[in-house]
């Protein structure tokens, strides 16, 4: 008697393994999805803490309108506001954080009377916030 696998049995298990495997891609591209999620709430938070650092120095946020966060107009925070690399003078936020790609919508940051408003934009339900565009400010993010 010959010793050895059948054709169906190996069919049988390539067909497990395929299975598998596709489980197994689908499974990552959702931890990928809340990874880039909770990627864009940390750095919103911390944008939020340079901006409020920046306004107990000067008593006021920095100029701007519809700044893309982390582009050439607004890569780092300092005493001057934001600009596109090299602050100068007191440097509360080195690097701006842009967003991580792919998916998603730039940071914009938009200055008011007394106040910012900071847009972005999540894949999937984070934090408590659904998916979709969002809006931080000083009272918080909504």
């Amino acid at each position: 008697m010959k010793k050895g696998f059948t054709l169906i049995e190996l069919l049988v298990v390539i067909a497990i393994i395929a299975l598998l495997s596709t489980l197994a891609v689908v499974a990552l591209g959702s931890a990928r999805e809340k990874a880039r999620d909770a990627k864009r709430l940390s750095d919103i938070k911390q944008v939020q803490t340079a901006l409020e650092l920046y306004y107990t120095d000067k008593s006021d946020y920095p100029a701007g309108t519809s700044l893309v966060l982390g582009g050439s107009s607004a890569g780092c925070l300092g005493g001057d506001g934001f600009a596109g690399s090299g602050c100068t003078a007191t440097e509360y936020m080195g690097q701006v954080p842009a967003n991580p790609t792919p998916n998603g919508a730039d940071y914009t940051y938009t200055k008011g009377t007394a106040t910012y408003s900071i847009t972005f934009s999540l894949e999937g339900t984070s934090g408590g916030l659904t998916s979709g565009t969002h809006t931080a400010s000083p009272s918080g993010v909504k």
